[in-house]
């Protein structure tokens, strides 16, 4: 018996209007799994939804923000709402966020205090010798990991220091293994209506005033997880021409790579996008109570 339906699929497919008609016919709200959406200050630029959604602005832009911290919060959401209504939908973009939500990933806390500025000081001096250290101590990530990918080196290294890996023997990642009995949906729109709807999504956000939003929270201060918000490095560089252009490119490369993670999720169902809200989550629901 199913009691929790995700939703995912590439930027601008409807992916949320999907996940919130299927929320309104079960009585519950949505939990989100974007990774960028937790932030408040940017509700333009994340394109976070306009009804109440657990997990979206819930951190100052200030802040940093994890995946393993984003597990626990939505294990807790998930859970809450499964005890309560029986059931969880959960609808987003970034995919690794919806596996963690879905599954326990187990993954590996953040360094502690200086670890990580005393490991980039010691790639940064000499990648071959750290590269060496890496083979030493974790060989099975060494042959992950290219000596010049010096985040990934780095990463690594802190990984091997507390015992832990890179590569872990059991990937959890791509198992099809799920914390509670999941249905899963991949919203597929054909590439050029996905290009289109992309540029629409673009100039409405210029026309809601994105450029204002972006500069107000320059100036309050983003963490650096905040930052890798697409289009804001766009918006406070370059004109707005230009920035939109860019943007709109960025966009599509961003959906590209979300289709990819698309055809990795285990068990994953596709379905058609090109129809109503409506009748892609009625479509969801009959399966979902059909499957066992």
């Amino acid at each position: 018996m199913v009691t929790v339906i995700a939703v995912f699929g590439p930027t601008a497919s409807g992916k949320t209007a999907v996940a919130e008609a299927l929320a309104d016919r079960l009585g519950i709200d949505v939990v989100s799994c974007d990774a960028l959406q937790v932030y408040r200050g940017l509700p333009i630029l994340t394109n976070q939804p306009s009804r109440p959604t657990a997990l979206v602005a819930i951190h100052d832009l200030s802040e940093e923000m994890s995946v393993g911290a984003y597990a626990a919060l939505a294990h807790e959401a998930i859970d809450e709402r499964v005890t309560r209504a029986g059931t969880a939908v959960i609808g987003g973009g970034t995919g690794l966020y919806l596996r963690a939500a879905l599954a326990d990933l187990a993954v590996p806390p953040p360094p502690a205090d200086g670890v990580r500025q005393r490991i980039i000081a010691e790639v940064e001096a000499d990648p071959p010798a750290a590269y060496e250290r890496l083979v030493t101590l974790d060989s099975r990530s060494a042959a992950a990991v290219h000596v010049n990918d010096t985040r990934r080196l780095v990463r690594a290294l802190e990984l091997a220091e507390i015992g832990q890996s890179l590569v872990p023997q059991n990937d959890l990642l791509w198992a099809a293994w799920t914390r509670h009995p999941t249905l899963t949906v991949g919203i597929e729109v054909p590439e050029d209506e996905l290009r289109r709807r992309i540029v629409a999504r673009t100039d409405a956000m210029f026309a809601q005033g994105v450029v204002e939003e972006v500069r107000a929270a320059l100036a309050a201060g983003v963490s650096k997880t905040a930052a890798k918000a697409l289009g804001l490095a766009e918006i406070a560089s370059l004109p707005e021409a230009e920035a939109r252009e860019r943007i709109v490119i960025r966009t599509r490369r961003y959906a590209a790579y979300q289709r990819k993670w698309m055809r990795r999720i285990p068990g994953l169902v596709s379905v058609d996008g090109t129809r109503s809200s409506e009748e892609v989550a009625d479509g969801v629901l009959q399966m979902a109570r059909t499957r066992q």
